[in-house]
C-alpha cells in the first residue's frame, strides 16, 4: 500500500509540474502609495512596491510626453530623491542616465522604490511649460494628480497591473474615473490607464446623473466655493442629451468629468473615461456656464476619439521618445466638429450662432497661423516648437476640414450618410481594443466611403489647399462671403433663394440621420 501511493503521489507531482508549464503566468502588480498628508516642499512621496524585478527591468521610467498633450514634458525634471531599497531596508544603489531615466544596479533585489516629484503647476522651468490641465497641483486643500506626473515604472513594465494607495486627510473626497477594488485600491489594468486616469481630491463637491446607462459624475474643487458641480450639471444636462443622441450610443458605462476653479483659465485635457477642466473663479453666470459647457461637449465626444477610433501608436504609447500620430485632424479636427454639430441638432445653438461660429474658425485659420501647413504636417510636427507655434489651428482649420469633409459624405450618400455616421461606424469596428492601421487608415476611411473621399483627403489633410467653403456649403443653401474689402470679416449667412434641393439636403444635415 505505501508503495503505491508513494506511486501516486509521484504520478500527481509530474501531473501539476506539467499543468504548471501551461497555465498563464500572473502578471507581477506594482503597488504605489503617495503620502499626500505630507505636503511640504510642494512634493508629492510616492513609493512603489514591488514583488521582483527582472535584470530587464533595470530602467526606471519617467514620462516624455503623455498622450493627447502633443509637447514635451520630461517630468523626470521634477524628481528628487530617487532611492531603491531591499526587504531589509537597505539602500541598492541606483543613477540617474538621462532625463527620464534612473538606473537600477541590481533590480532582483529591489523591494521598494521611493522618490519626490514636485508639483508642476508651482514649479518653475527654463523650457517645455506643461499645461496646467496636464500637469499635477499639491496645496492644503486639494491636490491635482494626472498620472504620467506622478508615477513611473520600471522598464517592460508598462503592461503589469498596478494598484494605489492614495493617504489623505478624512474630509477629503476623490474625484476619478480609477474604481476601487474590494480591498479598497484604486486598481488599473496598465500604466497607460493610470495617465488616462486623472485623480482630482480635496474640497470637493459632487453631483451624479445617468445618460444612455452611462453614469456621469462631476467633482469640483472651488477656490471660494462660488462654483459647485449641482450648477454644473445644471447647465450642461441639455448637453449631454444632445451627445448622446449624436452617438446613438455611448461606448461607456460611467464617465467622470473634474472641474478645478481658482486663479487661472487654462483650458481641459480630454480622457477615455474622464474629462479635466482648469478655469478662473468667478461668480456663476450665464457666459461662463455657456463656455464651460461648449468646452465640455468637445471633451466629452473623445469617448468616441481616439478611445474607440485611434492607431497603434495611441494604443501602444511610448512614454520614453514622443511619436506623433498623422492624424489629429481625426482625434481633435472632427472632434471639435462634432461637439458644434452635436449642440446645432440638439438645439442648443441656433443656425444663426452656428454660422457665427464657423465664421469665428475661418478667421482664426487665415490670420493667425501659416497656411503651408497641413493638417498632416501640424500633427507630425506638433512635438516641435516650430509645430507647436501652429498645434491650436488643429481646433480651426481642422474642424473646418470635418465639417467639409461631412458635406462631401452626405452629397455623395444622397444625404443617407454624413461624418457623424462614418465615424460611428469606425467607433463600432475598432472599438477600444483594436487600433487602425497608422499609415493606411485613409485608405481604410475611404474603402468605407466613396473613391472620392481620397482626393478629398489629398487636397485638403496631406496637402494645405484653400478650403473650398463657398462650393460646399452652397449645396446646403448656405451663402459664404469671404474677407475682401468690403467685408472686414467672414461670413456664412443663409440663402433666401436656395433651391428646394438645397433646403433639402440642409435639413438632413442639421439633424441626426440614423
Amino acid at each position: 500500500m505505501t508503495n503505491f501511493l508513494h506511486f501516486m503521489y509521484r504520478i500527481l507531482a509530474l501531473t501539476s509540474l506539467h499543468l504548471c508549464s501551461y497555465l498563464p503566468l500572473v502578471a507581477q502588480q506594482l503597488h504605489y502609495t503617495v503620502n499626500l498628508n505630507d505636503r511640504t516642499n510642494d512634493t508629492f512621496k510616492v513609493t512603489l512596491e514591488v514583488d521582483q524585478l527582472k535584470a530587464d527591468n533595470n530602467i526606471y521610467q519617467f514620462a516624455a510626453t503623455a498622450p493627447g498633450t502633443y509637447q514635451v514634458m520630461d517630468i523626470g525634471r521634477f524628481v528628487k530623491n530617487f532611492k531603491a531599497f531591499d526587504t531589509k531596508g537597505k539602500e541598492i544603489k541606483t543613477e540617474q542616465i538621462t532625463k527620464n531615466q534612473w538606473q537600477l544596479t541590481t533590480p532582483k533585489k529591489i523591494k521598494k522604490i521611493s522618490y519626490e516629484v514636485a508639483e508642476t503647476w508651482d514649479t518653475p522651468v527654463e523650457e517645455n511649460d506643461i499645461y496646467m490641465m496636464c500637469g499635477s497641483s499639491l496645496e492644503d486643500d486639494h491636490a491635482l494628480i494626472n498620472g504620467q506626473t506622478v508615477f513611473g515604472y520600471p522598464q517592460g513594465m508598462q503592461d503589469a497591473p498596478l494598484k494605489i494607495t492614495l493617504m489623505h486627510p478624512e474630509r477629503w473626497q476623490v474625484g476619478t474615473a480609477l474604481n476601487k477594488d474590494p480591498q479598497g485600491y484604486y486598481v488599473a489594468k496598465d500604466y497607460d490607464f493610470v495617465v488616462d486616469s486623472p485623480i482630482l481630491l480635496g474640497r470637493l463637491s459632487k453631483a451624479t446623473t445617468e445618460i444612455k446607462g452611462c453614469d456621469v459624475e462631476i467633482y469640483t474643487y472651488s477656490k471660494t466655493d462660488k462654483i459647485t458641480s449641482e450648477q454644473l450639471l445644471t447647465a450642461m444636462s441639455d448637453m449631454l442629451e444632445a451627445a448622446g443622441e449624436f452617438l446613438v450610443a455611448l461606448p461607456v458605462k460611467r464617465y467622470t468629468f473634474l472641474y478645478h476653479f481658482e486663479d487661472k483659465s487654462a483650458g481641459a485635457w480630454e480622457h477615455s473615461y474622464s474629462s479635466e477642466y482648469v478655469y478662473k473663479e468667478e461668480e456663476w453666470n450665464e457666459k461662463l456656464a455657456k463656455s464651460i459647457t461648449s468646452t465640455a461637449a468637445h471633451e466629452f465626444f473623445h469617448i468616441v476619439t481616439p478611445l474607440n477610433i485611434h492607431s497603434e501608436i495611441v494604443k501602444d504609447f511610448n512614454f520614453v521618445t514622443p511619436t506623433p500620430s498623422q492624424h489629429l485632424w481625426l482625434y481633435e479636427g472632427t472632434t471639435e466638429w462634432a461637439s458644434d454639430m452635436m449642440q446645432l441638432r440638439g438645439g442648443l445653438l441656433s443656425i444663426d450662432d452656428f454660422l457665427k461660429e464657423l465664421a469665428y474658425k475661418v478667421i482664426v485659420d487665415e490670420k493667425y497661423f501659416d497656411k503651408s501647413y497641413s493638417l498632416t504636417k501640424l500633427s507630425l510636427t506638433s512635438y516641435t516648437k516650430a509645430g507647436q507655434k501652429q498645434y491650436a489651428n488643429i481646433y480651426f482649420r481642422g474642424a473646418l476640414v470635418a465639417g467639409l469633409l461631412d458635406i462631401r459624405l452626405l452629397e455623395l450618400s444622397n444625404g443617407e450618410r454624413g461624418l457623424r455616421e462614418v465615424v460611428n461606424e469606425l467607433a463600432r469596428a475598432y472599438g477600444a481594443e483594436n487600433a487602425f492601421p497608422e499609415e493606411r487608415f485613409f485608405q481604410v476611411f475611404t474603402e468605407m466611403t466613396y473613391p472620392e473621399i481620397m482626393d478629398f483627403f489629398n487636397k485638403y489633410v496631406k496637402e494645405a489647399q484653400p478650403l473650398p467653403y463657398k462650393a460646399y456649403y452652397e449645396k446646403l443653401g448656405i451663402i459664404y462671403n469671404p474677407i475682401s474689402e468690403q467685408q472686414k470679416k467672414p461670413s456664412f449667412t443663409l440663402d433666401p433663394n436656395a433651391s428646394t434641393q438645397q433646403k433639402q439636403l440642409r435639413a438632413i444635415w442639421m439633424k441626426n440621420l440614423q
